[in-house]
């Protein structure tokens, strides 16, 4: 299992351990022929359509949004709608608001006024005051459906000053670059729909990345916004992280393993595996080997079948993410919500497996077959986080 490479991986420079991650990555190479072609995951079902279809925008450096310059087009929203995004990231930009806010900002802008500088029929002065809609939500107005207690009708109605109060205050929200969107979003907008702002974050990210030069693929450390970078519990501004770090030995579905579904990471046993994003924990077991036995607690073989302790987590967008051959049983349950990095698991070789490593798999539109499983190096890449090759 050695043909999968991560195209475009960055090489980073030599740091301390590295000769000790080389001979962990040798070892992987040389060792590791299992892996999870065969599963036996009961109840799946879903959608078989296949395929990403992120635009995959270059990464760095970040660049200051021109709002008076021409914009990007986008086959969601009209020129007017693109605009009011640029602004918002914009003032995110000039406030110092790391870029993971700058997504927040825009997905909750969708879900309240789908970019639209809203004025509203139960508030006459808002109606002749320049806007770009009409609603009648209460006395909310502007693109974040803000309330009196915001601001004056004509603050409310200015992009920017709507967009500056919420970012105010959601700086104050602890953890809020860590947390999911959608928990995030409502500790600033409290909203009778507190689950709607999630669906949001692809599409958010994806103007990010188009009007700031890549910047929902950047990472703040240090103070600065580093590009592919999120790894070791590092989050993007899109959300997304690497599970854990190492290179891909393994990959998606190659010639010599069609069944493949995913791309096996070299690590040593007992390396803490990281959740790659938000989201809800469907699944958290001891998948069965070929004769039906769930014995996860031993270190598995080649043809031994199984996925052996793994976790299913379910992300914003219907993404789910796969985590196989764990040492132990896993650190979550069933229904359990986590935010992005939190350690679900170890490094193991329970089940189909040889040596240790993470058996890492991405499905799209909640399908946790095969049909849904899509290659994850080019999906975590787009997103900042991408997983090595094998140098």
């Amino acid at each position: 299992m050695t043909t999968g490479r991560a195209a475009g991986a960055v090489r980073r420079p030599l740091r301390v351990g590295v000769i000790a991650a080389i001979l962990t990555g040798v070892l992987f190479l040389l060792c590791c022929t299992g892996g999870t072609a065969a599963f036996f995951l009961s109840g799946l079902g879903g959608d078989p359509e296949n395929g990403d279809t992120l635009a995959g925008w270059g990464c760095g450096p970040v660049r200051p949004v021109d709002i008076a310059a021409e914009l990007p087009r986008f086959t969601e929203y009209g020129d007017a709608q693109v605009r009011n995004a640029a602004i918002i990231i914009k003032v995110g930009q000039d406030l110092g608001v790391p870029s993971r806010g700058w997504v927040i900002a825009l997905a909750t802008a969708m879900q309240e006024s789908a970019l639209r500088n809203l004025a509203n029929s139960t508030v006459p002065e808002s109606l002749a005051l320049p806007h770009e809609g009409v609603g009648a939500d209460h006395d909310s107005l502007g693109l974040f459906q803000q309330r009196p207690g915001w601001g004056s009708v004509a603050e409310r109605l200015t992009p920017a000053y709507a967009a500056r109060k919420f970012y105010e205050k959601l700086v104050k929200v602890p953890s809020w670059q860590r947390r999911p969107l959608s928990v995030v979003a409502q500790q600033v907008q409290i909203s009778a729909y507190p689950d709607a702002y999630a669906k949001h974050e692809e599409l958010a990210s994806k103007l990010v990345d188009a009007l700031a030069g890549g910047a929902a693929r950047t990472v703040e450390i240090n103070g600065k916004a580093v590009c592919d970078a999120a790894e070791r519990g590092e989050i993007a501004a899109s959300g997304w992280t690497a599970p854990i770090s190492g290179d891909v030995g393994s990959g998606f579905r190659t010639a010599s393993r069609p069944g493949h579904d995913g791309v096996d990471i070299g690590a040593t046993k007992g390396t803490e595996i990281r959740a790659a994003a938000a989201g809800r924990v469907l699944v958290a077991r001891c998948d069965p080997d070929n004769s039906r036995r769930q014995d996860c607690d031993v270190d598995g073989y080649p043809d031994k079948g199984g996925c052996g302790w793994f976790v299913d987590l379910l992300h914003a967008g219907g993404y789910i993410t796969r985590y196989c051959h764990m040492v132990v049983q896993p650190r979550v349950t069933p229904n359990q919500i986590v935010p992005a990095g939190q350690v679900i698991g170890q490094v193991g070789s329970s089940g189909n497996s040889s040596c240790p490593h993470l058996h890492f798999e991405v499905h799209l539109r909640k399908d946790r077959t095969s049909r849904g499983a899509i290659d994850p190096i080019p999906f975590m890449r787009e997103r900042g986080a991408p997983l090595r090759a094998a140098e």
